[in-house]
């Protein structure tokens, strides 16, 4: 059961590598299935390199527990599973420790719209979740974590489709586990250009600019790319 949405976990997450991304098995991703009420995500521990549509692990989005898979899903299903609770529409769950978007999480510093490049992806500043509390840590900490996420996401998900967690790293998410690699990789190119901006002096990017440049790709007339595509 379930190959398609494995065969998508799957080639998304050998995407993360591939994009530089990930060193080891620092990352994961997921698609979820929401009529069959499971998602797909990457093992605990697996090397990439070895990595199978077969060693998918699908979980129930109802309560968390393995619906297939001889192998253990990985260690952060239950942040992916709080993710797509929060968030109805998305379709897809990118965690990485990507350098740059790593060091804004570990400043616990947002990721400022400095320009167009980031306007284009990000309608505004891509937030930080605050640090986990002792008792946040010490309990049910991968759920704790998702939670932190989504209330420190939850009215910009769908137009900044990422977040940091202060002292760990950045989450992506979009409309399938394809879409969030995709804006992981953004995520990830425009944190190394805001560092180097910052220490220019850079400003944020004028309201009308971050308007124009997201709108016209995402908004209701957007006019960016080809129709129908």
């Amino acid at each position: 059961m379930y190959e398609a949405l494995k065969q998508a976990a799957w080639a998304a997450n050998l995407a993360l590598p591939k994009a530089n991304l990930c060193l080891a098995t620092w990352g994961n991703a997921s698609q979820v299935d929401r009529q069959a009420g499971v998602f797909a995500i990457k093992p605990s521990g697996v090397d990439y390199s070895s990595l199978r549509p077969e060693d998918m692990v699908v979980v129930r989005l109802s309560d968390g527990s393995v619906a297939e898979g001889e192998l253990r899903p990985s260690s952060d299903t239950k942040t992916h599973l709080e993710l797509y609770r929060a968030f109805p529409t998305i379709g897809g769950v990118v965690h990485t420790h990507s350098r740059w978007a790593t060091i804004f999480a570990q400043a616990g510093r947002e990721i400022p719209a400095l320009g167009t490049t980031h306007a284009d992806t990000f309608y505004g500043p891509v937030p930080c979740a605050p640090a986990l509390t002792k008792e946040q840590i010490e309990g049910d900490y991968e759920t704790n974590t998702g939670l932190v996420l989504a209330a420190a996401c939850a009215d910009c998900y769908e137009s900044i489709p990422a977040g940091l967690v202060k002292a760990h790293g950045p989450f992506t998410w979009g409309r399938d586990a394809a879409g969030a690699v995709e804006n992981a990789i953004i995520l990830e190119e425009v944190a190394m250009m805001a560092y180097h901006s910052l220490a220019l002096g850079a400003q944020p990017v004028d309201s009308y600019l971050l308007d124009k440049h997201y709108l016209r790709k995402h908004g209701p007339g957007a006019y960016y790319g080809q129709t129908g595509k």
